[in-house]
C-alpha cells in the first residue's frame, strides 16, 4: 500500500508519497484520472523527476480545490436506529436503510476541507451536534475505488431532526466536513473489514468512545459508488463518505474545546471543536 499526504510549503502545497516529497508537477487530479491498474507505473514514473523545496510544513486537507466530497447516509443499523430517535419523521430512515437506492447527498468541495490538526465546527443555532467517523473512499474519474481516507461527518442532529429536507443546513456548513491527513491507497477489498474508531475528549477526559468495523455496514462499497455514478461524471475524481456505524447518545452534543479522534484503518484524524469562525 502506498500513502499520500498534502503539505505547505513556502512554494505552495507539496504532495508527500510514502514521507517523500513528490515533484511540483504531481496533483491528486492527475492520479485520479489515470484506471486504476495504470496507477502503480504512473507513481513510479514520478519519482524520478527533480525535488526542489522541503515539505515539511503542516498538513493540508488530502484533496485539492476542485474535488467534491459526497456523503452516504444509514449505511449502518446503528444510524438508522440513532435517525429514527431524533426525527419527528422515522418512518423515511427506516425505508432508506432497507432500500436498495442509497441515501447520496453533496457534503463538500475541495476548498472547504479541513485536516489533522485543524478545527472543525458545531453550528451556532444548533443544540445537538455529533462528530460521524466514516470510511471515506476516494475514487477515480472512471468510478474505480482506489484508496481511503478517514473522514467526519460532523452533523447537527436537531436540525435534521426536525425536518429530513433540512439536511443540507445539518451536514452542509463551514468547518463540517474534515478528512485525512493521508489517503491510503489500496483497493476495495483491503478496506471491507478496516476497524473505525471514536473517541471524544473533554477537559482531558474521555467523554465517549465507540468502535466499529466496515464489514457492519449494510452496503456494498462499489454499490454505493455505482449509485453516485449513474447520472454523474466526476473528470478528477471524487470522495465518498461511506455512513456512519458509531452514534453518541441522545444525551450527548459536542461543545466547543472537546478532542475529536478518529481512526479508519491506518489513518488517524484528529481535531478541536470550535463554534465561532
Amino acid at each position: 500500500m502506498t500513502t499520500l499526504e498534502r503539505r505547505a510549503t513556502d512554494a505552495g502545497p507539496r504532495w508527500l508519497r510514502d514521507g517523500q516529497q513528490l515533484p511540483a508537477s504531481f496533483t491528486l487530479s492527475d492520479l485520479l484520472q489515470r484506471r486504476a491498474e495504470e496507477i502503480p507505473a504512473w507513481l513510479a514514473g514520478h519519482a524520478h523527476e527533480p525535488v526542489m523545496h522541503d515539505a515539511g510544513g503542516p498538513a493540508l486537507p488530502p484533496i485539492e480545490p476542485m474535488h467534491e466530497v459526497w456523503a452516504c447516509g444509514v449505511t449502518y443499523l446503528r444510524s438508522r436506529d440513532a435517525r429514527k430517535a431524533e426525527s419527528s419523521a422515522a418512518d423515511v430512515y427506516e425505508r432508506v436503510y432497507e432500500a436498495e437506492r442509497p441515501e447520496l447527498f453533496l457534503k463538500a468541495i475541495g476548498w472547504r476541507v479541513v485536516t489533522a490538526g485543524q478545527a472543525v465546527r458545531i453550528r451556532a443555532d444548533s443544540a445537538w451536534s455529533v462528530p460521524e467517523p466514516e470510511l471515506t473512499l476516494v475514487v477515480n474519474a472512471h468510478g474505480e475505488i482506489v484508496g481511503y481516507t478517514a473522514g467526519n461527518d460532523l452533523s447537527s442532529r436537531d436540525i435534521e431532526g426536525e425536518n429530513p429536507l433540512y439536511l443540507p443546513q445539518a451536514k452542509i456548513y463551514n468547518g463540517a466536513c474534515a478528512l485525512g491527513p493521508q489517503i491510503v491507497l489500496t483497493d476495495a477489498d483491503a478496506m471491507r473489514a478496516l476497524p473505525i474508531t471514536l473517541t471524544i475528549a473533554r477537559g482531558g477526559a474521555p467523554a465517549f468512545s465507540g468502535a466499529t468495523s466496515v464489514d457492519r455496514m449494510k452496503r456494498r462499497l462499489e454499490d454505493l459508488v455505482g449509485y453516485l455514478f449513474r447520472e454523474l461524471d466526476f473528470p478528477y475524481g471524487v470522495f465518498l463518505m461511506t455512513g456512519t456505524g458509531i452514534v453518541p447518545p441522545e444525551d450527548f452534543s459536542l461543545r466547543s474545546g472537546d478532542q475529536i479522534t478518529i481512526t479508519v484503518g491506518e489513518v488517524t484524524l484528529e481535531n478541536t471543536v470550535v463554534t465561532t469562525r
